[in-house]
């Protein structure tokens, strides 16, 4: 399940080994356990979740992974400095919304976007097949179809995600997490479906962009992606 959708459908089914990891996530993000301190242990941490200690080894690998802990013999499971964290994680991205982001949080967001999809726009026009470019002209006109926020930031991800598609370049599908995280911010906010003359607005944005890459026009994709981000950087600086 994508990050959206998670929150979308209030988190998915729930296991024992998922309870621990979420509830030491938000406590780590959240700072209730700090840079450098040392989690409880098994025993604590067994009776605080009410699972066994293999749930809670397993949990604990879940997040070393991430990059949030790190274990040390003799001494315990320690929390790593934020800098080893991986930001691109989807379950690192939900714990930050959840607990509430700042500006900074979203500015680094945008511009990791624009680091990396006017790039990636272009070479969707390079590389596109005829599917491709049908398929992210499609998803343009769907926005202009009645919405919801929820369906609408759906169709907004499905649009993205067919860029990078397009690409043909598996590795950019890494960037999928940021631009959720992103919608998951216009979720919490605004959207362009309450307002009907922003969602044509918005439509239309994308469609110029859907239309440079079906004419493998690789100059013209890359500023239109540019122009959709900043348009949708609420807040930040002015589109050009």
């Amino acid at each position: 399940m994508t990050l959206l959708k998670s929150v979308l459908s209030g988190g998915g089914p729930k296991t024992s080994h998922s309870h621990v990891v979420n509830g030491l996530g938000l406590a780590i993000v959240g700072g209730t356990y700090a840079v450098g301190d040392v989690l409880p242990g098994d025993q604590d941490l067994g009776e605080k979740f009410g699972v066994s200690r293999s749930v809670l080894r397993e949990a604990m690998k879940t997040l070393a992974a991430k990059g949030m802990v790190v274990p040390r013999t003799r001494i315990g499971t320690r929390v790593t400095d934020k800098r080893l964290w991986n930001y691109l994680d989807a379950d690192l991205l939900k714990w930050h919304f959840e607990l509430g982001v700042d500006e900074n949080f979203i500015r680094h967001l945008y511009e990791m976007r624009l680091a990396l999809e006017p790039s990636a726009a272009r070479l969707a026009a390079q590389n596109r097949e005829d599917g491709d470019a049908a398929a992210i002209l499609a998803l343009a006109d769907r926005m202009l179809e009645p919405h919801t926020t929820e369906s609408f930031a759906l169709v907004d991800l499905e649009f993205h995600r067919a860029v990078f598609e397009a690409t043909k370049n598996p590795l950019l599908h890494c960037t999928g997490n940021v631009i959720e995280a992103v919608l998951m911010n216009v979720l919490q906010n605004s959207s362009p479906a309450s307002d009907p003359a922003e969602t044509v607005r918005v439509a239309g944005r994308h469609r110029a962009l859907g239309e440079a890459i079906e004419a493998r026009d690789d100059d013209a994709a890359e500023a239109a992606m540019r122009v959709v981000i900043m348009h949708g950087w609420r807040g930040g600086p002015e589109a050009t």
